[in-house]
């Protein structure tokens, strides 16, 4: 997963800028765009301490989706838009967390990876020194992921697992 065109959908992003990993999108990836709905959301709440940040990564990055949105009723509209401009620009990857619309995108044969697998790729290229610094900040800042997905991660990178 490296070298090539990346189009995210709002949760990675909301979890790699609250780790200050925003970063780690332009070493692994050659370009990196998000439909508007996803700039919507991500810039909503103006008093958020990560708003200036990802307003200065992500303002020149946003893209319209030229045709319909027709996956808006089975999946929110980040992540249906983000599907739809995927197809549109013949991206290599979909940033996708959320279950179900992975789910739905991996069907539509969309490429997908999460926030876990781009830090997993991160931490292969040399990029993080350590996992479990960043996977104990995404639980802080109450970004949800399973302590025993983050745990079997660890205990493969030989680093010490997280507590309950």
């Amino acid at each position: 997963m490296e070298n090539g065109l990346v189009v995210s959908d709002a949760g990675p992003i909301f979890s790699l800028v609250s780790i200050h990993q925003l970063s780690l999108l332009d070493e692994i990836f050659e370009q990196v765009f998000i439909p508007k709905a996803v700039w919507i959301e991500l810039t909503r709440d103006e008093s958020s301490k990560y708003y200036p940040e990802i307003v200065e990564y992500f303002h020149h990055k946003v893209k319209e989706i030229q045709g319909r949105n027709d996956l808006a009723l089975i999946m929110d509209y980040g992540e249906s838009e983000s599907v739809v401009l995927y197809r549109e620009i013949d991206a290599d990857f979909l940033l996708i967390d959320d279950r179900k619309a992975r789910k739905i995108a991996e069907n539509l044969r969309v490429n997908c990876v999460g926030t876990l697998g781009l830090l997993i790729t991160g931490k292969e290229k040399g990029l993080i020194k350590e996992l479990r610094p960043l996977f104990k900040a995404l639980l802080e800042n109450k970004r949800y992921y399973a302590l025993s997905i983050l745990n079997g991660i660890l205990a493969r990178y030989k680093e010490e697992e997280l507590d309950q």
